[in-house]
């Protein structure tokens, strides 16, 4: 394609100079002018840019069915499905709200963007925060437990969860940091198969009281809570736990008969508390024993309604022990499983017929009989 080249020479120019212009050779594409645009050439960059590239799938779970929850948490211990309290919030929720979900076996390889567990992949996004992910799969399912809360019952369950989440859960999370070995026991953590690795456990729980004692106390002293003594921290705890027993008094759940968010909160952090091994002190469970019945008469009502597969969780550590389990079919293919039992092929069929020709059988065999004796 050729472009037409402007003379930008003077009329007094010498003639030679104007004669070499002239001669000059057309512009083939090189010159430091724009070419003219090509249509097809700027149609086909239109469409490139008016369609932008596809973003790659942004969920772990890629092969996912349709309105299923996945949810991603820390693995089981024999003594609690989860040693986090937002974790086992938002399995309760799930279970208590009747959604169907299922938990992904990640062994701890997975944050969410935001760094957290617990999160969810829902249809192919994901969403982070026990909070936003109640909130969101309410709307989602229209299944809202605080669907029959007046107004006033509302702000009350706001404010004991904020009280719970911000400051009962900073004194558990102070316990653990400060005895990360009373963890490891109280709970009887298994690192070795919760994070899916063959370094011996005695490296392992060295590494964890070394990483959760330094990160966890650096969390408690940004909190605010970690600066105060240790009696200072276990009177903040049972202070929470008064306030608790109190609101909820001698009924089953917070407000009424039907378990709420707040009965969730609740319970997915005094369960942190109420099933540490017996064998480990921590003055917080025995407070609840001794001082607050009621609040462990709490945990096991929710424990009991939501998880009626606990043992088995505890037990085979299984993160999907609530999926109903395939039924395995029976297969006849040949080296698939028993066979069925066929008749031979030289084998008589039993009945009239089959007498018939065992009968011509012995009568062929009489006469050879008799030639061997004369033989």
């Amino acid at each position: 394609m050729t472009v037409e080249v402007t003379n930008n020479i003077p009329e007094n120019a010498p003639e030679k100079e104007k004669d070499m212009k002239e001669d000059a050779p057309a512009d083939n594409g090189q010159s430091k002018e724009a070419p003219l645009p090509d249509e097809k050439g700027d149609e086909k960059s239109e469409e490139k840019k008016s369609e932008p590239a596809q973003p790659k799938p942004t969920v772990h779970k890629t092969n996912f069915e349709k309105d299923v929850v996945y949810l991603y948490q820390f693995s089981r211990t024999p003594l609690l499905p989860s040693t986090s309290p937002y974790c086992l919030k938002v399995e309760t929720w799930l279970r208590l709200a009747g959604i169907k979900y299922e938990n992904v076996e990640h062994h701890a390889k997975y944050r969410s963007k935001k760094g957290q567990l617990p999160f969810v992949e829902l249809n192919g996004e994901e969403i982070a925060d026990s909070t936003f992910i109640i909130k969101d799969l309410s709307e989602k399912y229209n299944k809202d437990l605080d669907a029959g809360l007046t107004s006033e019952q509302r702000v009350i369950s706001h404010a004991m969860i904020s009280m719970i989440e911000n400051h009962l859960s900073w004194v558990i999370l102070w316990w653990r940091a400060k005895y990360p070995d009373s963890v490891i026991k109280g709970y009887q953590v298994n690192l070795q198969s919760a994070l899916n690795t063959r370094l011996p456990n005695p490296i392992l729980n060295f590494c964890y009281k070394f990483t959760s004692a330094r990160k966890g106390m650096k969390k408690a002293r940004a909190h605010g809570i970690g600066v105060h003594s240790q009696d200072e921290i276990i009177e903040f705890g049972k202070n929470d736990l008064r306030v608790l027993s109190d609101l909820l008094n001698d009924r089953p759940f917070f407000f009424g008969d039907e378990p709420t968010l707040l009965d969730v909160v609740a319970f997915s952090n005094l369960a942190q508390l109420q099933f540490i091994d017996k064998e480990v002190e921590h003055p917080l469970r025995d407070a609840m024993n001794d001082s607050f019945p009621n609040l462990v008469g709490l945990v096991s009502r929710i424990k009991d309604r939501a998880y009626q597969d606990w043992d088995e969780i505890c037990t085979t550590l299984d993160l999907n022990a609530h999926v109903p389990k395939p039924k395995e079919a029976k297969e006849t293919k040949e080296g698939t499983g028993p066979a069925e039992k066929l008749p031979l092929p030289e084998e008589p069929e039993k009945g009239k017929q089959g007498d018939e020709k065992e009968k011509e059988m012995e009568k062929e065999k009489e006469p050879e009989e008799k030639n061997e004796k004369e033989k």
